[in-house]
C-alpha cells in the first residue's frame, strides 16, 4: 500500500513510499522529494514535466516514455534496471545509478556528476547525449549512439561506443578493449585510452593530445588522424588503415598501413608487405617529426 506524503502541498509529493505497478502513471507537473519508488514496475511511465530530488528507484522500468524530467541527488538501485527507455529531454545530476541496461532509445539526455556502477548495456541507440563528470563501469556502453559529448568521463568496460556516430570525448580516461569499433566521426582529445584492438572498422577517427596503449590498435580505419599523441606499448598499429599520424616517442610496431603519413620519434618494427599493400602510398618520417 502506498504511504501518503507528509506536509502535502499541490504538485509536491514528499517522503512517500510508492508501490505497485504504474504507481504514478502519467504524472504531470509533479515534484517528488525524499520519495521511494519501491516494488512495482513502471512507476512513472508516461510522466512529463516532473522533478525528483533525493528519490530512489528500487524496481524495474521507472521512467519509460517520459519527457522533460529532472533528477537530482537520487539513486537507481540494482533492481531499478532498464530504467530510462524511450524518454526525451532528461537531466540527471549528482546521482548514483547501480542498475544495468539504463537509457535506451532516449533523446536529449544529460548526466552531470553521476556514477554508473553497473553500466552494462547502457546508453544504447540514444541521441544527443551529454556526459559531464560521469564514471561508468560495464561492457557495451553507448552502442549505436549519435551525437555524444563526453567530458571528464571515466570508463572501465569493454566494447564502448560500438557503431556510434558523431562522438566527442574530452579530458577522459577509458580502460577498455575494443573501444570505438564501427564508428564514424569520433574525436578524442586530452585523454588516456588503454585496451586491445582500438578503433577497428571505423571512419574519421581522430585523437588529439592523447596517450594510447593498444595491442593491434587502430587498424582497418578509413581516415585515422592523430595529433600530438603518445603510443605506449602499442603494437601492430595501423594495419589496413589510412593515416595522418603525429606521435611522440616510439611506436613499438607498425604493420601494413594502406596510405598516408606516419611521423614518430622512432618505430620499433616497421612492416610494409608489397604483396598486401602498396608501400609507396605511405610516408614514414622518424627522428624529425613535422610540427
Amino acid at each position: 500500500m502506498n504511504e501518503p506524503a507528509t506536509n502535502p502541498q499541490p504538485g509536491v509529493i514528499r517522503q512517500a513510499r510508492l508501490t505497485g505497478e504504474r504507481a504514478e502513471f502519467f504524472a504531470h507537473g509533479t515534484t517528488y522529494i525524499d520519495t521511494i519508488f519501491a516494488d512495482g514496475e513502471s512507476p512513472l511511465k508516461h510522466a512529463s514535466n516532473v522533478t525528483l530530488d533525493n528519490c530512489s528507484f528500487q524496481w524495474k522500468y521507472p521512467l519509460w516514455y517520459a519527457h522533460d524530467v529532472t533528477v537530482r541527488n537520487s539513486t537507481w538501485f540494482e533492481m531499478g534496471r532498464a530504467g530510462v527507455w524511450y524518454t526525451n529531454r532528461m537531466l540527471v545530476e549528482d546521482s548514483t545509478i547501480e542498475a544495468p541496461k539504463n537509457f535506451r532509445r532516449a533523446n536529449d539526455i544529460t548526466l552531470r556528476h553521476v556514477d554508473l556502477t553497473n553500466a552494462e548495456e547502457t546508453f544504447w541507440s540514444c541521441n544527443d547525449v551529454t556526459l559531464d563528470d560521469v564514471v561508468a563501469r560495464g561492457d557495451y556502453f553507448g552502442m549505436n549512439c549519435e551525437r555524444v559529448a563526453a567530458s571528464g568521463f571515466r570508463l572501465v568496460g569493454n566494447y564502448p561506443f560500438d557503431g556510434a556516430r558523431d562522438v566527442t570525448v574530452r579530458d577522459s580516461r577509458l580502460i577498455s578493449k575494443d573501444a570505438f569499433w564501427n564508428t564514424e566521426n569520433v574525436t578524442v582529445e586530452n585523454s588516456y585510452v588503454s585496451g586491445e584492438y582500438l578503433g577497428w572498422n571505423s571512419r574519421n577517427l581522430t585523437f588529439v593530445n592523447c596517450t594510447i596503449e593498444s595491442l593491434q590498435g587502430l587498424c582497418y580505419i578509413d581516415n585515422l588522424v592523430m595529433k600530438n599523441c603518445r603510443l605506449v606499448n602499442t603494437t601492430r598499429a595501423f594495419e589496413y588503415s589510412t593515416v595522418d599520424v603525429d606521435a611522440h616517442g616510439t611506436i613499438d610496431s607498425v604493420v601494413n598501413p594502406t596510405g598516408g603519413v606516419i611521423r614518430a620519434d622512432a618505430i620499433g618494427t616497421l612492416t610494409l608487405e608489397a604483396d598486401r599493400i602498396d608501400p609507396s602510398k605511405t610516408t614514414i618520417i622518424t627522428g624529425e617529426r613535422a610540427a
